[in-house]
């Protein structure tokens, strides 16, 4: 565990007390950073205790304490490494995400990684450069808590569609897809072209709010988490495909 210090609410490796959500009463974002090496937690302590409402809330070195300080913690959104010893992001991942309600943010070097790929797929929010920008790293972590799980729409599309292309069953579609009306299918669409909420409803010429329920529908009526697994679904699907212009 790093002995850096910083955020307004924290805890090291070794949290005692008492189990439960990490969010502070005034609706402060809870965040757990997990990476293995200490210059990256304390640079990334450094950008988040900066914001009002974000606050550090405990530092893992590898993901079996990643698993641990989740289950204790209960934080809105974990950034986790993918590659740590003892046991890896991806694994932990997993757990965190089987577990709890927590949402979780991969960092990688690469922006073109099967391992993030099946982080997605899996129920992880998105994924973030490690050399991205400070702005960056803030607008993701707000962006995951609020439930807007697309990060980085351009670069995350290109990812799954990359992958999914690869991997996509010569199937016929879920027959879940087929329960969506005309108008989610084309919510759907959108949503696996990276576009938000506000760009839905100008292209479809509705009120953001519409889309917005629209996205509830589509996720209660697949069964999914959030958003990205619906972006992976509907490649995964053959309901879009990397070369679909639309």
């Amino acid at each position: 565990m790093s002995g850096s210090q910083g955020g307004k609410a924290e805890a090291s490796g070794a949290v005692t007390g008492a189990e439960g959500p990490a969010r502070l009463a005034d609706g402060t974002i809870s965040v757990l950073i997990a990476d293995d090496q200490r210059l990256v937690r304390a640079g990334f302590r450094v950008i988040l205790a900066g914001e009002p409402d974000i606050s550090v809330v405990g530092e893992a070195a590898n993901g079996a304490e990643a698993v641990e300080l989740a289950r204790k913690l209960a934080p809105d959104v974990v950034l986790m490494d993918i590659r740590m010893p003892t046991m890896d992001g991806l694994t932990a991942a997993r757990q965190v995400l089987s577990s709890g309600d927590s949402r979780v943010l991969m960092l990688t070097t690469f922006d073109a990684d099967e391992y993030v790929y099946e982080t997605l797929r899996m129920g992880a929010s998105g994924f973030l450069l490690k050399d991205a920008p400070p702005d960056q790293l803030i607008g993701a972590v707000r962006s995951i808590a609020s439930g807007n799980a697309l990060i980085d729409p351009a670069i995350t599309r290109r990812l799954i569609s990359r992958f999914a292309h690869a991997v996509r069953p010569a199937t016929m579609q879920p027959a879940a897809l087929r329960d969506l009306t005309a108008r989610e299918l084309d919510v759907l669409r959108l949503v696996a072209r990276g576009l938000a909420n506000a760009e839905i409803a100008a292209e479809l010429v509705v009120e953001e709010s519409t889309v917005k329920t629209h996205v509830s529908r589509i996720l209660l009526k697949l069964g999914l988490r959030d958003r990205v697994q619906a972006v992976v679904i509907a490649y995964e699907s053959g309901f879009v495909v990397p070369e679909d212009p639309a």
